[in-house]
């Protein structure tokens, strides 16, 4: 009979703890102060996107919603642009869009063809200041601008996620523009 004299006791002592005067007088604990930024303290950068077309908007979201806040020892930034398919790590800033045109001058297995981490890329190396890796073997191929003074990190970090994010499809010669 005790036992359950005691519970009753502990179960009032808790209820009326909750709602008495203290939980009155202390109120809910204050917050203040901004919020961290997720994306780092670098200035958005402006991106030029292509047109978002029906299958980048069935696909893309997946991706996007994949990728880290840090790659590569790089913090994202934000990104100004059209199209919600564009992301950006570091300074200088390395850039990829999803959606993109296929790459022209892509070649099936030809020398500028790399696979990485199950992901088929086209590397166009034209621009001395910018290396251009771009998807070959995605449903919607992905870009990604890479300054010619930085190394292939992001790219390399980026292929699984791609891989896993985006369906496979047989690489084919770019068409004629």
């Amino acid at each position: 009979m005790l036992v359950p004299l005691v519970v009753v006791l502990l179960v009032l002592v808790n209820v009326r703890g909750r709602g008495g005067d203290d939980a009155a007088a202390t109120g809910p604990a204050e917050v203040s102060g901004a919020t961290a930024d997720p994306r780092g303290a670098l200035p958005p950068v402006q991106v030029d996107t292509p047109d978002v077309t029906p299958a980048a908007d069935l696909a893309c979201p997946v991706l996007m919603g994949q990728l880290p806040l840090d790659i590569a020892g790089e913090t994202s930034r934000q990104v100004q642009s059209d199209s919600p398919f564009a992301y950006a790590w570091g300074e200088p800033p390395v850039v990829l869009v999803c959606g993109v045109e296929p790459p022209a001058g892509y070649v099936v297995g030809g020398p500028q063809t790399f696979i990485v981490s199950g992901t088929e890329w086209f590397v166009d190396t034209t621009d001395p200041a910018v290396f251009v890796w771009t998807t070959v073997d995605r449903n919607v191929p992905v870009q990604v601008r890479v300054p010619s003074t930085s190394d292939s990190a992001i790219p390399t970090a980026l292929s699984p996620i791609i891989a896993t994010a985006l369906p496979y499809v047989e690489p084919a010669p770019a068409p004629a523009r």
